[in-house]
């Protein structure tokens, strides 16, 4: 494995901010007991949507390892003007309450940013916070508050969270523990891209790139039924050597090739994959909307062509690559049998064009044997495309992980 970058300074109204320029790589000597930074959240930016000045903006997002220190990535990649940001705090959201805007007393922390808790982000850049120190379990819901003062342009944010956030419109209430205040829902993430957590509990983190069937769609929200949340739930059963944070990268309407919703995944591939913390293992899965939404793409060896360069990146920063086969969409209004065909075209390169470094065949999990072009009826939610959360479950099941991870079986379960 090469070794990996680690973190870059970002000097950002005065401050000088930690920035996540590459994956920290995990020391050769490392033991379980030893602490190092893993990605535990990520939310692709996804575009944009106006800008919610003088609000409190209270983001929910579910951790899949846990640690002892704690440091949060806040995005203004997609913003045209530099974000003001009057304050930012982070706390654990009460227990069994995934929809509550409610803090568990006794966890709020003040986010700073070179030790100041102002900070203003250019335009086109992320700053990472200074990390605090709070007990993080896997699996918990944290609650990333930030007040944005002013009227900032765009804001960055990741339009399909499947879950429920919120928003005060009264001032600043980050440091609110109690809810009353957040009298207002969205169903996006505004500007926080991604959390760490420093602890001896997982070796690295993996990404799982996609579009939709990543995201989440058509799985229940604020339930985190995602197949990536079952990937993390299925890591967190391994030796401390095995474990990994999951990072969903999915973004709704992503295509490899060209620009879809959000920039597509060739473009946005160094944000939300090479600079994530502690990466290990990468997971693709994009194609379909390059087939099936127009402009359609009709030659598989493009395809193939972009999975190429994909590995060929992750591999110089030492990362390991899994690809995904593509899953079927009869039944959907965008599917005709030439788009079938190369659907399937591609999925050979997948499985036998010797691409990736493993293969997860999620379209044979998920297909009918009857009719191989549509799913089963027991994963479909009525669209034909995405899948309901047996249907994630079923996917997220189905990873070998001794060839996720690259670990021999006996460490894998």
């Amino acid at each position: 494995m090469v070794a990996l970058a680690g973190a870059l300074t970002l000097t950002v109204a005065g401050a000088t901010v930690a920035h996540a320029a590459g994956p920290e790589p995990v020391p050769r000597a490392a033991t379980a007991a030893a602490a190092h930074w893993t990605g535990t959240w990520e939310a692709a930016a996804s575009g944009t949507a106006a800008a919610l000045p003088g609000t409190s903006i209270r983001n929910v997002v579910h951790t899949s390892v846990g640690g002892t220190e704690v440091r949060v990535r806040i995005s203004n990649r997609l913003g045209t003007r530099p974000l003001a940001l009057g304050g930012a705090t982070l706390a654990r959201q009460v227990p069994n309450a995934s929809t509550s805007p409610n803090a568990l007393p006794g966890t709020m922390r003040t986010l700073t940013f070179g030790g100041r808790k102002k900070v203003t982000v250019p335009a086109g850049k992320d700053v990472v916070t200074d990390p605090v120190t709070l007990h993080v379990p896997a699996a918990a819901n944290l609650l990333v508050t930030l007040y944005t003062p002013v009227e900032s342009g765009p804001a960055t944010y990741h339009r399909s969270a499947l879950q429920t956030n919120f928003l005060a419109r009264k001032g600043n209430r980050t440091a609110d523990v109690t809810g009353a205040s957040y009298t207002a829902t969205t169903s996006s993430w505004y500007y926080v891209t991604g959390v760490d957590v420093r602890g001896p509990h997982a070796a690295g983190s993996v990404v799982a790139l996609g579009d939709s069937l990543t995201d989440g769609s058509a799985s229940t929200p604020s339930a985190n039924r995602r197949w990536p949340d079952r990937l993390a739930e299925r890591l967190r059963a391994l030796p401390p050597n095995g474990r990994r944070g999951v990072l969903n990268a999915g973004v709704a309407g992503n295509r490899l090739l060209l620009q879809g919703r959000g920039p597509s995944a060739l473009a946005r591939f160094d944000a939300d994959v090479l600079s994530r913390t502690g990466v290990r293992t990468l997971i693709v899965m994009e194609g379909i909307n390059d087939i099936k939404n127009a402009p359609n793409q009709t030659d598989p060896a493009a395809l193939g062509t972009a999975y190429r360069e994909i590995v060929r990146r992750a591999h110089a920063r030492g990362i390991r690559v899994v690809g995904v086969t593509l899953t079927p969409f009869g039944g959907h209004g965008a599917y005709t049998e030439e788009r079938e065909r190369v659907r399937r075209a591609v999925n050979q390169l997948i499985r036998y064009g010797g691409l990736f470094d493993a293969v997860a065949d999620f379209d044979a999990v998920v297909r009918d044997p009857s009719r191989p072009h549509r799913m089963l009826a027991a994963y479909d939610p009525g669209d034909h495309l995405h899948f309901n959360d047996a249907g994630m479950r079923a996917m997220a099941d189905s990873i070998d992980l001794a060839g996720l991870l690259g670990i021999p079986k006996d460490l894998a379960g």
